[in-house]
């Protein structure tokens, strides 16, 4: 019985994306990347019309690793059988979902209505949004999807960066600078996610110039806050100029300090 896998992407894919594509094909006969930029999971004065797409290149680069599914707005959102409106819940309003009002319930429709489109076995997506593959693992939980979700670790530029599309709108100065948060976040990560290290860290960032909306560390599971560096995450969300950056990394338990 053919096994099959979905990365479902918003296009302008890099390395990081490729990861999946290539862990996919580890655990499927049959590998889907979708491509849709989805206008549910943009809010106003977000940027869904500024996104990169880069169709073209995109299918170049997956030649020959995996069929490319690029539904259309009218395929995905049908106006005569809408597809339902998943919900996140009080942890689609944490930190993210704070920030932006709404966006993980469209993630979770969209995600949802992808798999109702390609019927996978196997799910693949990054761990660099930590809050958005948690949702989606409690998502097909609570919705008894036999889909198994699988996280891949973040890939990295050389400088440490995460690896994001959003990386191109970044000018030489700013992506030089934005090196900074990468470290920042391993030095909270590393020192058990203390408050001290995160206030920090906050300072270090907000003198280099970025906005930080978010910078904590919280359970891995249940995305609260917590002192407890057995099962949790440091993470961030931080401006720099127009460009919203995110990321994530473990803290290392008392044992590994």
């Amino acid at each position: 019985m053919t096994r099959t896998a979905i990365v479902p992407t918003m296009g302008a894919l890099h390395d990081g994306h490729l990861a999946l594509v290539h862990r996919a094909r580890e655990l499927a006969d049959r590998v889907v990347v979708s491509i849709f930029v989805n206008p549910t999971q943009f809010g106003a004065g977000e940027d869904f019309a500024r996104y990169p797409r880069t169709l073209d290149a995109d299918r170049v680069l997956l030649d020959g690793l995996a069929e490319v599914f690029v539904p259309t707005v009218a395929e995905v959102y049908p106006t005569d059988n809408p597809p339902p409106v998943i919900h996140a819940g009080p942890m689609g309003d944490l930190w993210d979902g704070a920030a932006r009002p709404g966006h993980f319930d469209g993630v979770l429709t969209v995600v949802n209505r992808l798999f109702d489109l390609v019927k996978p076995d196997v799910a693949v997506f990054g761990e660099k949004d930590w809050q958005q593959l948690t949702l989606i693992r409690v998502m097909v939980t609570e919705r008894h999807v036999p889909i198994d979700i699988i996280g891949v670790p973040t890939v990295r530029e050389p400088s440490g960066l995460a690896l994001s599309s959003r990386n191109r709108f970044l000018n030489p100065d700013e992506l030089e600078k934005a090196a900074l948060l990468p470290v920042v976040l391993r030095q909270i990560a590393e020192s058990g996610g203390t408050s001290e290290s995160i206030i920090r860290g906050a300072a270090r960032l907000d003198d280099a110039g970025f906005m930080v909306d978010y910078l904590d560390v919280v359970d891995e599971n249940t995305l609260e806050p917590t002192i407890d560096s057995a099962n949790a995450r440091a993470i961030i969300a931080a401006r720099l100029g127009s460009t919203r950056l995110i990321d994530n990394m473990p803290v290392a338990p008392a044992a590994e300090r």
